[in-house]
């Protein structure tokens, strides 16, 4: 049985853009009262995703209200940096949106990444409730996937780590620059209540049909094989 609902799109823009209506039909439809815990990621179509959240949320500046943003995952940077994912989110969908700055939770790529990767932990925790694990439960993370299968930045080849021992954040050397960069763990996003998974972009097709048969060695399979069930948003053809 699929653990795992896939939806195909013409292309990246008609991706990007029902993706943001969807977010922001959840955003309409949650409690009010508590705080709605979303976690983002880089990659080619964070930029699209990103514009068209906030073109669609002009005029519904409400529904951001108890939105707090954390990142899947974070390149060491300083966040004026071209290639730090928060940079991205912040010139394209949270000044256009007046996002206020307490409700953005970044990672601090200019920090030493064992440094920022503790105190990226401790903010998640000091907001997130909590499953019968200990992990912290975020609303909806959205990830991206790369040409390796990869998502966040958990790479294929990493050695294995104890579930038990695993931090929320870590850092990692990637397999593509920049190297030094820090995630969320496997658990964090096995214990997430909603994954998007946005694949999007040519030299993806044999990853994302090799991550969908269920038994592959990839980061992203062994998410899907991790969760009850994750949302694939593509244009690719699979």
């Amino acid at each position: 049985m699929n653990r795992y609902e896939l939806t195909v799109f013409g292309d990246d823009k008609q991706l990007a853009q029902t993706v943001a209506q969807q977010w922001l039909n959840c955003l309409d439809s949650a409690e009010r009262a508590k705080p709605f815990l979303a976690a983002l990621s880089g990659g080619r179509i964070a930029r699209t995703f990103f514009s068209s959240v906030a073109s669609l949320g002009k005029g519904k500046r409400a529904l951001f209200d108890q939105v707090h943003f954390f990142w899947a995952d974070e390149r060491c940077v300083p966040p004026g940096d071209p290639e730090s994912n928060y940079r991205i989110a912040q010139e394209l969908m949270f000044t256009p949106l007046k996002i206020p700055e307490n409700q953005i939770h970044r990672i601090r790529g200019e920090e030493p990444p064992q440094v920022a990767a503790v105190r990226a932990e401790k903010e998640l925790l000091g907001i997130a409730p909590r499953d019968k694990d200990g992990r912290p439960v975020l609303d909806l993370i959205f990830l991206g996937m790369g040409e390796d299968g990869h998502v966040a930045s958990l790479f294929p080849g990493e050695s294995p780590i104890d579930p038990q021992k695993e931090p929320v954040y870590r850092p990692v050397r990637a397999s593509k620059p920049p190297p030094e960069r820090i995630t969320l763990g496997y658990g964090v996003l096995s214990a997430a209540k909603e994954v998007w998974v946005l694949a999007s972009g040519s030299g993806k097709e044999d990853a994302l049909r090799e991550s969908l048969r269920g038994n592959a060695s990839t980061p992203l399979s062994r998410v899907l094989r991790d969760r009850g069930n994750t949302r694939i948003l593509t244009e690719i053809q699979v």
